[in-house]
């Protein structure tokens, strides 16, 4: 019978397995074998399952296990403040994060960027300057997630200057620095300066990615900007190789809509349900454009299919 220490690495890989892949199902079944093994309680294996399950999305069992642990290292906190901030539980996110400080645990290069995602959330401008505050006294300033998470913050909470000089003063980026920039000027109506960063980051040899052209796909539905918003779309596949997604449909669908164009917006959903399931939000923001516009008929065809997928 192999002795506690001597399995205990084994079944710490397996859980950094689980948590790679976010395999819920393996993992519940690991635990199950680290309970019945007597190593559950082993501060290293009781570390790795709270962090596993964070990982995973299931909060529940994460605090309650991270409620038991004495040893609290710096990624397990870190894999908590991840785990709500990635599913916009953010005063829940910040108040772990709150708990890590007054722990004295010391902070890495991987705690920040999810905080700031849940400053970001909040719209707390006032929580992500302090927040700032930490990238800069523990020495990220030049580390790319940490830049990129705040060039969104300040974006997305209004403080396009001081977004634009962390853009303007990193040392290097990358399309998610672009088009964090981007969007963070979109959401501020600020179109002109949208397209201009877009011209230059294809001039400076920046491959733009989806979230790119989500950015852009967002300024011009906002700014009813048909045809520029027509000739980004084309862009993505025949341009830059690159896939529309749900999101990219769903834009072209409000930008279609708001200038009365519903007919081709609903012609758009139906070349594109042949690769991809249109949701709620696209669906309703075709049936808004209806609305508004008094398309009674394209109304009716639409709640007929929508009730046909549901």
């Amino acid at each position: 019978m192999p002795k506690p220490q001597d399995i205990i690495p084994f079944y710490a890989a397996l859980l950094q397995a689980c948590s790679s892949t976010k395999n819920h199902h393996t993992l519940k079944q690991i635990h199950a074998l680290t309970i019945r093994l007597g190593i559950s309680h082993h501060d290293f294996i009781r570390t790795k399952l709270a962090s596993t399950y964070a990982a995973c999305d299931h909060l529940p069992q994460a605090t309650t296990i991270f409620s038991f642990a004495t040893r609290r290292p710096t990624f397990l906190f870190n894999a908590l403040i991840r785990a709500h901030s990635s599913l916009r539980l953010f005063s829940q996110s910040l108040s772990i994060f709150r708990h890590m400080l007054l722990s004295g645990k010391p902070i890495d290069r991987h705690t920040l960027p999810p905080v700031l995602k849940s400053c970001t959330g909040l719209s707390s401008l006032r929580l992500g300057r302090q927040v700032h505050g930490f990238v800069v006294i523990n020495g990220f300033s030049t580390d790319l997630p940490n830049l990129n998470a705040l060039i969104t913050m300040y974006g997305k909470c209004g403080d396009l200057g001081i977004a634009r000089k962390v853009f303007d003063g990193m040392p290097e980026r990358n399309e998610v620095s672009w088009s964090a920039l981007m969007a963070g000027y979109g959401v501020h109506g600020m179109f002109g300066e949208v397209f201009g960063l877009f011209e230059r980051m294809v001039e400076e040899g920046q491959k733009p990615d989806e979230l790119t052209f989500t950015a852009l796909l967002t300024a011009c539905s906002h700014g009813g900007l048909i045809e520029r918003g027509k000739e980004y779309f084309g862009m993505m596949k025949m341009g830059f190789n690159l896939k529309p997604g749900l999101e990219h449909y769903t834009c072209m669908v409000d930008l279609l809509g708001r200038v009365g164009q519903v007919e081709e917006a609903e012609k758009l959903i139906m070349e594109m349900e042949m690769e991809i399931e249109p949701d709620e939000a696209l669906w309703g923001a075709l049936l808004s454009a209806c609305r508004i516009h008094g398309k009674a008929e394209v109304a009716d065809r639409v709640q007929t299919r929508f009730m046909k997928q549901h």
